[in-house]
């Protein structure tokens, strides 16, 4: 039995719900984008979103031309300002990431991902800063200062990697991150400006260099960004992809990195924001679709605040194309919800966090308690999961919660209203207890889908059918409170997630009602 304590520890962190990732932003220029974001505001409401491309040429900003025998640059906000539209229209700020280089400016050939993302350097810097200028300057413009200074500006996105920047050259970005930063601070000096978003290979060296050359050339950095993902190598399949995975503890000792190693420096006390998370860093991994993958999760969620000020899940939507279109609606993708907006388990993991208190009771290896202001107690807990695959996890997994519950009138003795020995409108007051759950048979899409035969373009009766089995289950039931607190044992199914609310009940049952009456025969 695990005694709850009836006084809260302190708040519970919000950082898993600070931020989340998205493909390539002119992807929100589409429906199906749009319409999985106004779902994932609904249930979960996220504060902030990042993704690539916002300087790439699908967004159109930088559009140089010739007159007269000399070259002009024109900077065209038209995808810029309705996405950003889109996005506040949805309750929901910009994470900026400043990238990556337009196609006219940039000094090579040199690209990433199906969508030709460039990953060179300018071949001007200070056309470059010029472009940032005059993006911040109109977002200021269109969307008010006070606005724009809440949205964080980050310089590029993992450098360390050759994919992302040309050669990985260290030297090379911090001159693009020093200019890009004081362009930043010359449109507003209150504009958050950070980085240097690095991947999960670079190393504590690299991000202590950053902090180093900050100070040295006295370079703003008001918050320092990384990655984090616990999978290996990937092992390629047509159109997919498999890897080892770590423990998910792994995942928390990369949120803590940051602040090991800029201890003593002068970043020591900048935010640190995870800018992408996951388990596989492949979108083409089936493992992102699975319940495992919630259950595998859990702890990070339950814990990463405490360690950093943001960890954005990478992605929100599988409405994300950097391997290509996607070839099947399941295809292992990032996203908390494939396109066609059907719920992953990952998906109400997060959604059944939104439904947690703001007062953290206590936090266990497998579970979470919190409380609401008016009184209601809420528990997560979630079935360990073996990440080597050498088994398939445990079939059941039990743990026992003495709660603390607000104070009820009326009798206590956990009877239904009328159902009592006596026939009498007995069992007042005691705790009503919802229950929602996903494993590997309820809230988990993927597996009815996989019954299905994997169709890769699932037809209209099937898409509802798979919405259909994209439901948690639900249970209700109502619980004895003694002296204030309420026995809850729990029974979870493998790669199980769990949420349970608990409410004092004021049982307004009239005192004449006899349930055993309802067919009209008086009881024996």
């Amino acid at each position: 039995m695990i005694h709850v304590p009836a006084e809260p520890a302190g708040r519970f962190p919000d950082a898993w719900r600070r931020c989340v990732g998205t493909g390539r932003l002119d992807l929100a220029l589409r429906r199906d984008y749009q319409d999985s974001l106004a779902l994932l505001q609904r249930d979960i409401g996220f504060r902030y979103i990042r993704g690539h491309g916002l300087f790439s040429d699908g967004m159109a900003v930088h559009r140089p031309y010739t007159h007269q025998g000399v070259r002009h640059v024109h900077h065209s906000f038209t995808h810029v300002d309705q996405v950003v539209d889109a996005y506040l229209a949805a309750g929901i700020r910009p994470f900026l990431e400043l990238g990556f280089m337009p196609g006219e400016l940039a000094s090579g050939d040199r690209t990433v991902f199906w969508w030709r993302g460039n990953v060179t350097p300018p071949r001007d810097l200070a056309e470059w800063t010029a472009l940032v200028r005059a993006t911040l300057a109109h977002l200021v413009d269109r969307y008010g200062l006070d606005e724009v200074r809440t949205w964080p500006v980050e310089v590029w996105n993992e450098p360390d990697l050759p994919d992302f920047w040309q050669d990985a050259d260290e030297s090379t970005y911090h001159r693009l991150y020093e200019a890009t930063a004081h362009a930043v601070k010359e449109v507003d000096a209150d504009l958050q400006v950070g980085g240097p978003a690095l991947s999960p290979g670079a190393g504590p060296g690299r991000l202590a260099r950053f902090a180093e050359f900050t100070e040295r050339r006295d370079v703003p950095a008001d918050f320092v960004s990384r990655h984090a993902y616990s999978s290996g190598p990937a092992q390629h399949v047509p159109f997919g992809a498999h890897q080892t995975l770590a423990p998910a503890d792994r995942l928390l000792d990369q949120f803590a990195e940051p602040r090991r190693t800029l201890k003593g420096t002068r970043l020591a006390d900048a935010p640190v924001h995870i800018t992408e998370f996951n388990s596989s860093y492949r979108p083409d991994n089936h493992i992102h679709d699975t319940a495992f993958h919630a259950a595998y999760l859990a702890p990070v969620l339950a814990v990463g605040g405490d360690l950093v000020d943001s960890f954005s899940y990478w992605t929100f939507s599988d409405v994300f194309e950097e391997s290509g279109v996607p070839t099947a609606l399941f295809h292992g993708g990032f996203g908390l919800l494939t396109h066609r907006q059907v719920r992953k388990p990952t998906y109400h993991l997060y959604a059944f966090l939104a439904r947690m208190g703001p007062d953290l009771l206590t936090r266990g290896d497998d579970h979470l308690v919190t409380r609401h202001p008016d009184g209601r107690v809420t528990v997560l807990a979630w079935a360990p999961v073996d990440a080597s695959g050498a088994t398939p996890g445990p079939d059941r997994h039990t743990l026992r919660l003495s709660l603390p519950v607000g104070a009820t009138t009326g009798a206590t003795t956990g009877g239904t209203a009328g159902g009592t020995a006596g026939g009498t409108a007995g069992g007042r007051g005691g705790a009503f207890v919802r229950r929602l759950s996903v494993d590997e048979e309820h809230g988990n899409a993927y597996a009815a889908w996989r019954r299905m035969g994997s169709p890769r373009s699932p037809r209209p009766h099937q898409l509802d059918v798979l919405h259909e089995a994209a439901e948690p289950a639900r249970t209700h039931r109502r619980l004895p409170v003694e002296d204030g607190r309420v026995d809850l044992p729990l029974t979870l199914a493998r790669h199980e997630v769990t949420f349970v609310e608990l409410s004092p009940v004021e049982d307004e049952t009239p005192p004449w009602w006899d349930e055993r009456r309802l067919l009209g025969r008086e009881p024996a």
